[in-house]
């Protein structure tokens, strides 16, 4: 059963607990995993311990979901867009995107199955045609999963430059690592 962008939402929203302010995190204060940062952005006012969880959903769905396209990677497949959505989520979607791209470019056969793309972190127009030729080619089980494998190594490789270059973000090393173990099993 393919899961809905809400469904995704409240699974975020269950694993990042309510409000938080870890000396370590980089975010500050956040509640339902966005950021004051975020929710500001978005029109919220009022002190991170009161934001109300429909506010946090509607944010997920804006910023997270359709904002950078993921809700049109997941017409084409679930488990990418699953996967760009939760690293959008931890890291920003521009690095999720960019992920997705640089994988489709290494894909291609040297921009025989289909061209190389720009590596913006839009998933645009561009980026979406890229993924049709990838899964024209490559459209089986065995295919897909080796898009997702390697999307997941840059994800993986992102965290780990994000701790070498702040020791203070090793605390949530562990973590990250271990979520994207648990969702891969």
């Amino acid at each position: 059963m393919t899961k809905t962008a809400t469904q995704r939402v409240d699974e975020v929203i269950a694993r990042e607990g309510g409000y938080s302010n870890h000396p370590a995190d980089r975010g500050g204060p956040t509640n339902f995993g966005i950021t004051e940062q975020v929710a500001r952005a978005y029109g919220f006012r009022g002190d991170m311990r009161v934001l109300p969880r429909a506010t946090a959903v509607e944010i997920y769905l804006k910023r997270y979901w359709s904002g950078p396209g993921f809700d049109r990677v997941a017409q084409r497949d679930a488990a990418i867009a699953a996967e760009l959505f939760d690293a959008g989520v931890n890291m920003g979607p521009a690095w999720a995107g960019k992920f997705l791209q640089r994988a489709l470019n290494l894909l291609n056969n040297e921009a025989k199955a289909y061209p190389d793309i720009a590596v913006d972190g839009g998933v645009g127009a561009m980026t979406l045609a890229s993924l049709d030729g990838y899964l024209r080619q490559r459209n089986s089980g065995e295919g897909r999963a080796v898009l997702l494998w390697l999307i997941r190594s840059f994800r993986t490789g992102r965290y780990a430059e994000i701790a070498e270059a702040n020791r203070t973000q090793e605390v949530f090393l562990y973590g990250w690592i271990a979520r994207q173990v648990r969702e891969a099993a």
